[in-house]
């Protein structure tokens, strides 16, 4: 490894790898560039007998993922028990083979404590912000209280110990820049957007659709803030409008997956077949499930968290040629454009009238697919948000070889909000 361009730590705790798509994507881009990547994580319980392997060229460490959370102190010993094992593992990689860069993603705001005993050493500590925790916390409990004043604290204490930022969008880039205090040349957007070679559709499968005509998706986490219990109730709503022939596909999983089941249970979804929650699924079943189906459903409510966040989901729609029922959220809008129809004030009722109207108009889903795939190969797609990655890491570590200083104002630049249609 004499040759390469240097050792890159990613930290993450929200999601296990490689099922964290984001994680996955810049590990790849940047192993593929010459970096050696390691990356530490929780472990799915089905691979825990082989917790630690080298995949796809991406040096993986893995502990026992933590019992699931079901209120606020579960959430801080989850908290300190996945910073106890990332900072057992990071010790460990230390040990073989010095690397030059912490990347911390986030949730939680917590891996700022392990980066600042390397600082001392040069390593250089990146935070990449998935997510806001002060409101993702506030969204959920519908407070400021000392937990929410808490988190605040933690996420200051990563944008200061940070010598550079990637913000997965504007919006968080402007939450680095106030509250965070950093300089605009200390952040980089890099959009996570899908890969175009991992999403193209396939034939579609008619034996997906359950012998319905329609078929609608929900693609994603399924926690307590995605909104997929609005969805549920948005489904039921459109069939006792007189929906008939559409059937429903749910892939993903999360803390709330068993409650979700038993939501759909009390709302008559499941016995006949109209609702089917498959868990997380291989890259070949998605792409034969989104490429079957006819729309995409993006319930993530309206929130201080969902409104100043992508979701990985609008992108993945639009590149699969799926227009999406959404409410209106603010970087969605800017996401999708005209790729999706939009619903006011959170309303699971006109979520479900909005879906009963895509589907009756043909000619509407056509355009919105034609608007959502244009979008994504101009502008949203990973093969774009690599190259600022990629410029992001050349200027941090002084590599002027991979250097391409116009790669973030034309990315930034690139896409212009469109207003979409609105019920």
């Amino acid at each position: 490894m004499s040759n390469r361009k240097g050792h890159i730590l990613i930290l993450v705790e929200n999601l296990p790898v490689p099922f964290d798509r984001r994680v996955w994507m810049e590990s790849s881009t940047l192993t593929a560039a010459g970096y050696k990547v390691s990356v530490i994580s929780p472990c799915p319980p089905e691979e825990l007998e082989q917790p630690n392997r080298v995949i796809d060229g991406i040096h993986v460490y893995r502990y026992p993922m933590p019992a699931p959370t079901r209120g606020k102190l579960s959430f801080v010993r989850e908290f300190l028990y996945c910073l106890y094992q990332t900072a057992k593992l990071t010790r460990r990689i230390w040990k073989e083979d010095c690397f030059d860069v912490i990347q911390s993603c986030n949730p939680p705001d917590t891996f700022w404590y392990i980066a600042r005993q390397y600082k001392k050493h040069g390593v250089k500590f990146v935070f990449d912000h998935h997510d806001l925790c002060p409101e993702l916390y506030e969204s959920k409990y519908a407070r400021q209280d000392f937990m929410w004043k808490a988190l605040l604290w933690l996420e200051k204490k990563q944008f200061e110990t940070a010598d550079a930022v990637i913000a997965t969008n504007e919006s968080y880039k402007q939450i680095a820049l106030t509250r965070g205090g950093k300089r605009d040349q200390e952040v980089a957007v890099v959009r996570s957007g899908p890969r175009l070679e991992l999403f193209k559709a396939v034939s579609p499968d008619e034996k997906l659709r359950r012998g319905r005509r329609y078929m609608g998706v929900y693609l994603g986490v399924m926690g307590v803030q995605d909104g997929v219990d609005y969805a549920l109730r948005a489904i039921r709503h459109a069939l006792d409008a007189g929906l008939t022939d559409t059937c429903f596909t749910f892939i993903g999983k999360g803390d709330a997956f068993d409650g979700l089941l038993q939501l759909a249970e009390e709302l008559r979804l499941l016995q006949d077949g109209t609702v089917l929650f498959t868990g997380r699924t291989p890259d070949d079943e998605l792409r034969q499930y989104l490429s079957t189906a006819d729309f995409g459903i993006a319930p993530d409510p309206k929130d201080p968290l969902n409104d100043k966040s992508t979701m990985n989901k609008i992108v993945e729609y639009m590149a699969m040629g799926l227009p999406i029922v959404s409410f209106d959220l603010e970087e969605s809008r800017f996401s999708a454009g005209g790729a999706a129809v939009y619903v006011p004030e959170n309303d699971t009722r006109k979520l479900g009238e909005a879906i009963v109207a895509l589907i009756a108009e043909p000619a509407r889903r056509a355009e919105m697919k034609e608007i959502g795939i244009r979008r994504v190969s101009e502008c949203l797609s990973w093969e774009h948000s690599e190259k600022v990655l990629l410029a992001f890491y050349s200027r941090l570590l002084n590599k002027s070889a991979a250097e391409d200083p116009g790669a973030e104002s034309a990315f930034s630049s690139a896409i212009l909000p469109q207003s979409g249609m609105q019920i």
